[in-house]
């Protein structure tokens, strides 16, 4: 009996631990190309309106596919958030596509209303008409590995995203919401007429996965960082199933255009050196200036010194020489007078003989 009970509880602890898992994001991804493929092929989408559809289609699987196993096990509040994610999604393909275009996905239940439930198990409409899964008629959508919800609704204000980005034609003049239609209960039953839905489930658990328009998703923003989209009004290019049709990358802007911010840069740089240069010049001149000046008042200074004492020796030396010129003038004078006088005295002797010798 234990053995039993044990059994039964790893049986439903596996059950629940599945349906909590859901659907991988690779698994989205591809289910969602599947989708998107079959309808470019049908309506005749441009290759914007095929990478516009995919986002849509990719954040529509990406919010029911925790709740889709609560729907096939009868849970009413699992069918409510389904009806709600399918109107969003539906609602926002009818700002990409046309008037015509939309009226043509209104008439295929695989495209208008892609999922349904039988054996207990949910599956994608679109396989009942197009059973080979492998089957590809375009490439893999711009952005099949980037994209991770950032245009769904939530970040936009509960808004679509898409309104206003296709202005040259007409679309679908009101909202077709599935749940506002008189064959509500018809489309009910034919989706999930083999769910017995159980009673007293409108009410949505504590625990149950994010209710669709309210994204939990970690790192999404509004916009995608380099990325852009194609504005090319074609069809997608077909291609082999697997290949990407990525559009061609813009060339690389020429050197002219690109090396104006450049010279201007060097410009300045130069600019800026030629200054610096200068000033150092400037400097450096200054500083020898000043040197040379210093050293040139220094020389004159000693020169003005050096003159002022040969100067000096000079008055010294003329001062001697005069004074021993006077000294000279002085014993000539003195020596004249002395010779004067003797001459005088011997004049005088002379004159004394001579009278006496007269006398005798």
């Amino acid at each position: 009996m234990k053995r039993i009970l044990f059994l039964l509880f790893a049986v439903g602890l596996a059950a629940n631990m599945t349906v909590m898992a859901g659907m991988s994001t690779s698994k989205v991804r591809k289910e969602t190309r599947f989708l998107t493929d079959k309808m470019a092929y049908e309506l005749s989408l441009s290759t914007q309106q095929y990478n516009d559809a995919y986002e849509i289609n990719y954040d529509f699987i990406y919010s029911v596919r925790n709740i889709m196993d609560y729907v096939a096990r009868g849970y009413e509040w699992a069918l409510d958030d389904y009806y709600e994610a399918l109107d969003i999604r539906n609602d926002d393909l009818r700002w990409v596509l046309s008037d015509a275009q939309y009226r043509r996905f209104l008439g295929a239940e695989y495209f208008y209303r892609p999922i349904y439930v039988t054996g207990g198990k949910w599956s994608f409409r679109v396989y009942i008409h197009y059973p080979n899964h492998s089957l590809f008629y375009f490439g893999v959508p711009y952005h099949y590995r980037t994209y991770c919800g950032a245009h769904y609704r939530p970040h936009f204000h509960h808004a679509s995203y898409y309104r206003g980005r296709y202005t040259n034609f007409n679309h679908y003049s009101a909202p077709h919401r599935v749940r506002d239609q008189r064959v509500y209960h018809s489309y009910r039953r034919s989706d999930f007429g083999s769910v017995r839905f159980r009673p007293n489930t409108s009410m949505r658990p504590h625990n149950a996965p994010t209710r669709p328009g309210h994204s939990s998703r970690p790192g999404a923003s509004a916009t995608r960082p380099g990325t852009s989209r194609p504005s090319t009004a074609t069809r997608p290019d077909t291609s082999r199933p697997g290949t990407t049709t990525r559009p061609g990358t813009s060339t690389r802007p020429r050197p002219e255009a690109s090396s104006g911010p450049n010279r201007e840069s060097g410009k300045t740089s130069s600019s800026s050196r030629e200054s610096s240069s200068r000033r150092n010049n400037s400097s450096g001149s200054y500083n020898r200036n000043n040197s040379s000046e210093r050293n040139n008042r220094s020389s004159s200074r000693g020169n003005s010194s050096r003159s002022n004492s040969s100067r000096s020796s000079s008055s010294r030396s003329s001062s001697s020489s005069t004074r021993s010129n006077v000294s000279s003038g002085q014993t000539e004078r003195r020596s004249s007078s002395g010779s004067t006088r003797g001459n005088n005295t011997q004049s005088s002797s002379r004159s004394s003989e001579r009278s006496s010798s007269s006398r005798r």
